[in-house]
């Protein structure tokens, strides 16, 4: 039996750049995007479903059943945010989500990408990264196949339709970037390849840095 995905934040460059891998990946048999709005990505294994009100995943309980995976893509900057606001998406969204796909799919893989600095132990100066980091430690509590990515700087494909504007600018100067940096630069293929691999067959750790990333992508 292969793999049946649900990716949410498809409509967003790290969300767009993990469908594409999923669709590209003969492991993969089914792919649902749940979204505010339509990611335009169109396939065979593609369904989609524009859920408007992201708060509320239960109006799609049924649907949601009988999938082995969700790469959680969603989310958004902290800039301009109060402490609250930013977990009330961060936070709240998320573990309403997963709530919800753990009721209907309790072995389910669960892939939540944070970011790099993201604060486990919930104390930090960072209000970001505090409120990832509790994100985080939630899900490993929630899924025992459970998964966090801290992605640094992730070079986008060049065909992608979500890229964000300012990554023009850095695009050029990815291969310096590569070596001076290997610890914090990567590319959204290799997430996406890393999180089949962790849905595959796991990983010796449920947290997954930079390095871990490249690493386990290597291996599909």
């Amino acid at each position: 039996m292969g793999l049946r995905v649900i990716i949410t934040g498809a409509s967003g460059m790290v969300g767009e750049g993990v469908a594409r891998q999923c669709i590209e990946s003969r492991a993969v048999e089914k792919i649902l995007i749940v979204g505010r709005r339509s990611a335009g990505i169109r396939d065979p294994k593609v369904t989609e479903i524009i859920l408007q009100d992201m708060f509320n995943p239960e109006r799609i309980e049924h649907e949601l059943r009988g999938y082995n995976a969700c790469f959680f893509c969603l989310g958004v900057s902290s800039i301009g945010m109060k402490e609250q606001e930013f977990s009330h998406i961060a936070y709240d969204l998320t573990m309403g989500f997963a709530a919800v796909l753990h009721r209907t799919n309790p072995d389910l893989t669960f892939c939540y990408v944070s970011g790099s600095g993201t604060d486990s132990s919930e104390r930090g100066r960072v209000m970001w990264a505090r409120v990832k980091g509790r994100t985080e430690n939630a899900l490993l509590s929630r899924f025992r196949n459970g998964y966090m990515f801290r992605p640094g700087y992730m070079q986008p494909d060049k065909n992608a339709l979500h890229t964000l504007k300012y990554y023009r600018y850095f695009r050029w100067m990815y291969p310096a970037l590569r070596v001076l940096f290997p610890r914090f630069v990567s590319t959204l293929s290799e997430l996406g390849k890393a999180m089949l691999a962790c849905a595959l067959k796991g990983y010796n750790k449920r947290v997954l840095e930079v390095r871990d990333i490249v690493k386990q992508a290597a291996t599909v």
